[in-house]
């Protein structure tokens, strides 16, 4: 099957990098990722197109997988949606769930992909969950039934049932109001922040698959839009701290936004500290070409408010690498994570991560993760 039809059709399928993800096999001779054959129990955090990669590669692995969804989306079709029919916004949840789907060829699962040019670009997933919750008068109910129906091998869970809005303010005192405004800022954000017009709350089952987790993955993704809008939610990083999963942070590989502009990996890791996550991370992984070696010193954190502003489309310009450097490595370690540098990239398409080599990485953090909890 081709990934992507063509874009003169009235039927755009949605282009996903996580289309080489779905490819992976488990190798028979790899089930017991240390001495065990219990399968790990995974959580990934997150949204948008980076949760699906992590969830395709834990599934590869073998891993129980649970997906906890940011609710914070207002763009596109999902924020027509949420809009004009008063819904959750069900892009990410639609995106997680078909990452899971038993069968990434099935035809249900590539319709439920389809990106309609001709209906305000809705895709058939994203109306799907939104005439669901209304039948049903239950967003967890809709999920269900669209697992169901894809056949999908794990859970995906709202953080949380409440509507709200991200709110952000960026590195040179700039402030928004909705994803889709903060996502697109000239320069890096500095902070984020939910806004409801009642008390939000974490949908429970979120938290209790986080407290059953072995592993917990962060990423990747869109750092201020897609990860962090998860640990705003009040419980999230209560149910981290509490649970005795080990927290793996998966680093961007390259800007998109300008959410992130200029940002390096050490400053990644610090904006998840701003937000809660001091103390919680246990490894981080990071992509780099080459191996780390000592500077004289030279490459230093630049304030970001004092970098160039990021061009109106970043993805139209050359692939900007987010930069880590044996200094801020040793750094970033010095606070409690386990820093993992490897060449995460696609090299065809140097923002995608290769499936290969995140897989090979994420069955090293299981493994390092059994092997420190059995001591």
């Amino acid at each position: 099957m081709a990934e992507f039809i063509p874009r003169d059709t009235p039927f755009a399928y949605d282009p996903a990098a996580t289309a080489a993800f779905a490819r992976l096999q488990c190798e028979m001779g790899e089930r017991t990722l240390h001495d065990t054959a219990t399968p790990a129990r995974a959580v990934v955090i997150g949204g948008g197109t980076g949760a699906p990669v992590s969830i395709r590669t834990l599934l590869s692995l073998e891993a129980d997988v649970s997906a906890v969804v940011a609710m914070a989306d207002d763009g596109g079709s999902t924020g027509i949606l949420r809009e004009e029919a008063g819904v959750l916004p069900p892009g990410d949840i639609r995106k997680c769930i078909a990452a899971m789907a038993a069968d990434a060829e099935d035809p249900l699962t590539r319709a439920f992909k389809y990106r309609f040019s001709f209906a305000r670009n809705h895709t058939l997933g994203n109306l799907m969950l939104a005439a669901l919750e209304d039948a049903t008068g239950s967003f967890p109910e809709a999920i269900a039934i669209c697992e169901r129906l894809l056949g999908a091998r794990g859970h995906v869970y709202p953080s949380t049932l409440d509507k709200v809005m991200l709110c952000a303010r960026s590195c040179d005192g700039r402030r928004f109001e909705s994803q889709a405004r903060a996502c697109k800022s000239s320069t890096a954000l500095d902070r984020v922040w939910l806004k409801a017009d009642t008390p939000v709350h974490a949908y429970g089952p979120a938290l209790d698959a986080i407290a059953q987790a072995d592993l917990i993955v962060l990423g990747p993704g869109s750092l201020f839009t897609s990860i962090i809008p998860n640990l705003l939610v009040p419980g999230v990083i209560d149910a981290i701290a509490a649970s005795r999963g080990a927290v793996l942070f998966v680093c961007s590989l390259a800007d998109m936004q300008g959410e992130t502009w200029g940002l390096s990996a050490r400053e990644h890791f610090e904006a998840l500290v701003r937000h809660g996550m001091g103390g919680l991370v246990d490894y981080m992984l990071v992509h780099s070409p080459h191996a780390l070696r000592p500077s004289d010193g030279a490459d230093r954190i630049v304030d970001a408010a004092a970098r160039p502003p990021a061009p109106a489309d970043p993805s139209a310009c050359a692939v900007r690498p987010v930069r880590i450097t044996y200094e801020d490595a040793c750094a970033i370690q010095q606070q409690g994570p386990v820093v993992l540098v490897r060449d995460l990239a696609d090299h065809k398409r140097p923002t995608w991560h290769d499936a290969s080599a995140l897989r090979d990485a994420m069955r090293s953090v299981i493994r390092l993760s059994r092997m420190r909890s059995r001591k």
